[in-house]
């Protein structure tokens, strides 16, 4: 019987196998089909069509995929060195992403040529490319972290995601050091005691009393950890924290801009006109952010120049050409993260915020 590990690996193999022929065969049937009416009903169109699809999968499995895939598991050539990016992701956004990203704009390019609007490849076949690209990154996330059981590394302790209070300094208090100042300067309990409610009583009482400490560090209220907070009860499950479920939410978030600006290339205005190729150009260089691992410092840096600075120029082009074809919450969190990173980049890098503490 096949270890829990192997049937794993097995699994992962598989499902990426599959989200990377599915879309290629979806997209090119869809295009066999348009090119078979567009064509006055050529059976002949439609069959090379699907035969070059045939060995287009068939030649990238063997040449390109399966070496890549055998490197990356047995860790040989130039993948053992590779640890800021994946070439896994690298591999499936040229085999498929990109070639069905083409086929889309060339179907809008038929039909503009033919005078026709057949099909704008709005629903099914964008949303299987869309799809299966989180399917691709979601392996990628969770295929260190263990299937069954609690979860592993992903939970530890120490991974810190928010501002907590790390460093607590006692610092004592004017009264707790006047005691030995009060036997080198004579003062002794020999001296006349001080009347009742006299001042020197209550300086008394007060070096007396025992030393007390305060922070010189504030911790932050609604700071964010994920250190596990334990409750009791029986709603404690609900308190639970789970790194590999955290993976499925942060992917589709991940990807959520690059699915609205391809689901703008699918309205017809935009879909039937020249504006349909950099949609698509964009879009694709924002997928490119998933080469990059999840936890590498580049991925900020990434994201503000392959995804949020051009999308928030383009989604006002495309707002003052066709109108409100894209909701304005996605050019304002565009331009919100792109000020957000330019800001604490560069700006807080400069002297004036560097020696001044002015917030």
């Amino acid at each position: 019987m096949p270890s829990g590990k192997k049937v794993k690996l097995i699994l992962y193999e598989v499902l990426q196998f599959a989200a990377l022929i599915v879309p290629i065969f979806v997209i090119m049937e869809r295009f066999a089909s348009l090119i078979y009416n567009v064509k006055g009903r050529d059976q002949t169109a439609y069959w090379l069509v699907v035969a070059a699809s045939i060995a287009y999968v068939t030649s990238v499995t063997l040449l390109v995929w399966a070496p890549v895939r055998y490197m990356t598991i047995k860790q040989r050539g130039f993948i053992r060195e590779v640890k800021q990016w994946r070439p896994t992701a690298l591999a499936y956004l040229i085999l498929c992403t990109l070639p069905c990203f083409a086929i889309l704009i060339a179907s809008s390019k038929v039909q503009v040529d033919g005078g026709q609007k057949l099909d704008s490849f709005s629903e099914l076949p964008v949303s299987l490319v869309l799809f299966f690209l989180i399917w691709v990154d979601i392996i990628e996330r969770i295929r260190p972290c263990k299937l069954m059981g609690k979860s592993d590394s992903l939970d530890s302790d120490f991974d810190i995601s928010g501002p907590v209070l790390t460093h607590m300094e006692p610092v004592t208090t004017v009264s707790s050091q006047m005691n030995p100042e009060e036997g080198q300067n004579g003062v002794t309990q020999g001296q006349p005691e001080a009347k009742n409610g006299s001042a020197s009583s209550r300086f008394h009482d007060v070096a007396n009393s025992p030393p007390r400490t305060r922070f010189t560090s504030t911790a932050y209220l609604y700071s964010s950890t994920s250190r596990p907070l334990l409750y009791s009860g029986r709603p404690s499950i609900l308190w639970k924290r789970d790194g590999r479920s955290e993976i499925f939410v942060d992917s589709f978030l991940f990807w959520f801009d690059t699915v609205e600006m391809v689901r703008v290339a699918g309205l017809p205005s935009v879909f039937y006109s020249g504006w349909v190729f950099p949609v698509y150009i964009l879009a694709f260089l924002s997928t490119l952010r998933m080469i990059i691992t999840p936890h590498n410092p580049l991925l900020s840096s990434a994201g503000f120049a392959l995804q949020d600075f051009p999308f928030f120029v383009f989604r006002v082009a495309l707002i003052a050409v066709f109108g409100f074809v894209t909701p304005v919450l996605y050019p304002l969190k565009n331009v919100l993260v792109s000020l957000a990173f330019i800001y604490f980049t560069f700006l807080t890098r400069l002297k004036i915020f560097r020696h001044h503490n002015l917030f």
